[in-house]
């Protein structure tokens, strides 16, 4: 009981801090160049599977709370939350930590590209949506992400047991 109660808090601190850190930096969260640093938090799924529904809340939260259209908040969200299963799966099976930050900048540069080409209608073609939130994804989720998961290595033991 105490276990479970302890991954429920630790998804909801996750869920809040995502949503937290989006609107924080708004004017950068969302956009055809969006640098999203909520997204450096997509690497705890690595460490807690808690992490995969409090980053799925979080991002939900975040969308709703940016005004994002109804296809931002579904599919922005599930590609979230696909992404935090596979990094999850990363962490089970050991891969390499490299490899952590990467489903969350595929599966956001192909799912929000073409949100933001077909849901918002930005006149960009679809590919050039898809390589601008790839790179927002990059910076946010190996230039601040990976730092964060080497920091939460030394206390991983302590933080998330």
């Amino acid at each position: 009981m105490q276990h479970s109660i302890r991954n429920l808090v630790r998804g909801a601190l996750i869920a809040a801090l995502y949503a937290l850190l989006t609107l924080a930096v708004q004017p950068l969260s969302s956009g055809l160049m969006q640098v999203r640093v909520s997204e450096a938090l997509c690497v705890l799924p690595y460490f807690t599977f808690s992490a995969v529904p409090g980053l799925l809340i979080g991002c939900v939260i975040a969308n709703l709370a940016v005004g994002g259209i109804f296809l931002d908040v579904v599919f922005g969200s599930l590609a979230t939350f696909a992404a935090a299963l596979i990094t999850y799966f990363l962490g089970k099976y050991g891969k390499s930590r490299f490899l952590a930050p990467l489903p969350a900048v595929l599966v956001n540069a192909v799912v929000i590209g073409a949100v933001l080409r077909y849901g918002y209608e930005v006149p960009a073609p679809l590919y050039l949506c898809m390589l601008s939130v790839g790179a927002g994804q990059a910076i946010s989720c190996y230039c601040l992400g990976l730092p964060l998961m080497l920091l939460l290595e030394r206390h991983a033991s302590k933080l998330l047991r």
